[in-house]
C-alpha cells in the first residue's frame, strides 16, 4: 500500500479485510501488516500479505525496507487532493528503484470516490488513466467509505500478479520473498469453504 499520508490506505485495507469503515482511524506508524486469502481460480487459493506503509516522510526509511520483497503495489491517491496525485510518480519510482531486478505489478487507485459525488474531484479520470498507462498499471476508482470498488481493486492486483506468474513474467526465485511456494510452483489446493474467506489478524 503506497501513497501520501491520509489518502486512505489503511481505510481501504480495513474495508477489504474486515469489511469495516471507521470514520476516524489512526495514522499508520511505520508499517501495519494484514493477511487475507483469495481463490484466484477454482481450486487455487493464495495467501496475501499486505504491508500498509506510512505516508509521512519521517517513516520513509522504515517503509523502504519492505519494498524489496514485494510483488505488487496499490498506488493510492485521494481524488480530492491534487498533490497526492502529483506524488504518485515519486512513490512509483522509489519502489521500482529498490526492487530491481525483480518485477512489481502496480494498480493505480483514485480513492475517496465518494467525494466526487460531492463535487470535490481535483483529478480527472482521463488524466489518472493516462498516468496509469504511462506507469504500465491499470486504473480504478474506489471508496472505503461506501465500499465501492475496494474488493475489485485488491482482486485486480492479485489476479494480475497470478497471471504474471503463470505467464513467466514473474518467477519464484531463491532469496526473494515476493512470492513463496513450498514446492516452488503454483500449487492446487482445495477450494475455500463457504464462510472461510474472512481474513485472519
Amino acid at each position: 500500500m503506497l501513497g501520501d499520508s491520509t489518502v486512505g490506505k489503511s481505510s481501504m485495507l480495513k474495508r477489504y479485510t474486515e469489511d469495516l469503515w471507521l470514520e476516524c482511524i489512526n495514522q499508520t506508524v511505520g508499517v501495519d501488516f494484514y493477511v487475507h486469502f483469495l481463490e484466484v481460480e477454482p481450486g487455487v487459493r493464495v495467501k496475501l500479505q499486505f504491508w500498509d506503509t506510512a505516508g509521512q516522510e519521517r517513516f520513509r526509511s522504515v517503509t523502504r525496507s519492505y519494498y524489496r520483497n514485494s510483488v505488487g503495489g496499490l498506488l493510492v491517491f485521494d481524488l480530492s487532493n491534487r498533490q497526492s496525485f502529483e506524488n504518485v510518480r515519486e512513490w512509483f519510482a522509489e519502489v521500482r528503484e529498490r526492487v530491481q531486478p525483480y518485477t512489481v505489478v502496480f494498480i493505480l487507485v483514485g480513492h475517496k470516490s465518494d467525494n466526487v459525488k460531492a463535487g470535490k474531484r481535483a483529478v480527472e479520470r482521463s488524466e489518472a488513466e493516462k498516468l496509469a498507462s504511462q506507469l504500465g498499471a491499470l486504473y480504478i476508482e474506489a471508496s472505503a467509505k461506501t465500499g465501492h470498488n475496494v474488493k475489485e481493486a485488491f482482486d485486480l492486483l492479485t489476479r494480475r500478479i497470478y497471471q504474471a506468474l503463470k505467464s513467466g513474467e514473474i518467477q519464484v526465485r531463491e532469496g526473494w520473498d515476493g512470492v513463496k511456494s513450498s514446492a516452488q510452483t503454483l500449487q492446487k489446493i482445495p477450494s475455500i469453504e463457504p464462510g472461510e474467506k474472512k481474513c485472519c489478524d
